[in-house]
């Protein structure tokens, strides 16, 4: 198998709502399950990116948001063996119990650092007992179980100073020939990447709670699919967006741990797909484009930062992704990603939100409008801007904006958030 494809591979995961109330769930399911006695109380520490972006986000199948419900749930019901999937078949009875929970005070939650690097600790308390569970760098990497004071596991994970992320050992060029060769077989496992995120989208056009998604819908002809493939494209996307940060009950496939990067990288291409009879074999390479792109810029940017990640890397790759499906050279795959940097690099990350859904829209028309220039060979030249003089540097630009550009605009973020 090419490293590429098994780098995709393992990083398309399925994910319950936004993935970090599901990581914090997970965190306290796990050390819940290491208590032999009732657990009674939450102390969670938590990094400006994951305070940021759960702060209120939408929990699924509850009528609650945000980081104190998600402890308060992973004590209550979550199970650590679905991992990003934990928060599944919350009850009425359940957010009672929540409820209950918050309070009496029993979930307490501090910021650790200001930070794009994933981190979580989460420590679960009974009378007699306490267990602690450490994640680093991804939303399910657990690196260190402390119970009772002792260390039951202990992981030393790498600094990525140390190491050359995988993907930075490819040029763009090298992933776009890869890309090309890849077959139909190799990359049918994309499919379920459309599978499960066009059944989240459906899931919200049968709620009453999307009401973003209503509107583009009827902005849109009242249809899914209608002859502007633009509208199409934004209805999709932003409808499985919406649904996702207010917390209905169908997961989405998640790429570099987000349910909005793993959305925003496909269901744009997919809608251009349907309506300009793309085969199979085609949607799955400019797809897999998407992702490795996408995969480039947050390698630099870290999971977590003060920019948008899923407007800009996963909108990038997904920019690269529509030039590629209407057959677009190497020399148009450098255009779009050079119009992309030169337009919404930058655009905040304020937490998964019901705004999602505003970057959203505006991610897909500005990625068909640069799509639409690269195809007619007109992009900003490397010497404006941000662009680096190599297609390389243009991407490490774009996500060394975040990090370590908008670090103190992630201080103000979170200090924003703290006085509401």
């Amino acid at each position: 198998m090419h490293p590429l494809i098994e780098l995709i591979k393992k990083d398309m995961v399925p994910a319950l709502g936004v993935t970090e109330p599901g990581c914090i769930a997970f965190a306290v399911a796990k050390a819940k399950s290491y208590l032999t006695s009732k657990p009674e109380r939450v102390v969670l520490s938590l990094n400006s990116g994951l305070y940021k972006n759960a702060y209120t986000c939408g929990i699924p199948n509850s009528s609650h948001y945000g980081i104190k419900y998600a402890a308060a749930f992973g004590l209550i019901m979550a199970d650590s063996q679905k991992g990003l999937q934990a928060l599944e078949g919350i009850t009425p009875d359940d957010d009672r119990k929540a409820e209950q929970l918050i309070q009496k005070g029993r979930i307490i939650v501090k910021l650790s650092c200001i930070s794009s690097a994933l981190y979580c600790q989460a420590t679960v308390y009974s009378k007699h007992e306490e267990c602690t569970v450490t994640i680093e760098q991804s939303h399910t990497n657990i690196t260190s179980i402390r119970l009772n004071g002792q260390f039951i596991f202990h992981n030393v994970i790498q600094n990525r100073q140390d190491t050359t992320p995988l993907i930075h050992q490819y040029s763009v060029k090298d992933i776009w020939e890869a890309v090309r060769s890849f077959s139909e077989e190799e990359l049918s496992f994309i499919q379920k990447a459309f599978d499960m995120n066009m059944s989240l989208f459906k899931e919200g056009l049968q709620s009453q709670k999307t009401v973003i998604l209503h509107q583009l819908y009827r902005m849109n002809g009242n249809t899914i699919f209608s002859k502007d493939v633009q509208k199409s494209a934004s209805l999709l996307c932003n409808g499985a967006i919406e649904a996702r940060v207010l917390g209905l009950e169908a997961p989405a496939m998640s790429i570099t741990g987000s349910g909005a990067h793993g959305i925003i990288a496909t269901l744009p291409l997919y809608a251009y797909s349907v309506l300009n009879h793309c085969t199979n074999k085609q949607l799955y390479q400019a797809t897999a484009l998407s992702y490795l792109i996408c995969m480039y810029i947050k390698e630099y940017s870290g999971k977590l930062s003060a920019f948008c990640g899923y407007g800009i890397a996963a909108g990038t790759g997904m920019a690269c992704g529509l030039v590629y499906l209407q057959q677009g050279n190497k020399e148009q795959i450098d255009h779009v990603i050079r119009n992309m940097a030169s337009s919404i690099t930058g655009m905040i990350c304020d937490g998964g939100n019901h705004g999602c859904v505003m970057k959203g829209m505006a991610a897909v028309d500005i990625a068909f409008e640069s799509a639409q220039l690269a195809m007619a060979d007109v992009s900003i030249e490397s010497v404006h801007g941000i662009n680096g003089m190599s297609i390389e540097d243009t991407l490490k630009n774009m996500g060394e904006i975040a990090d370590p550009g908008m670090r103190e605009t992630e201080k103000v973020i979170v200090d924003i958030l703290k006085k509401k």
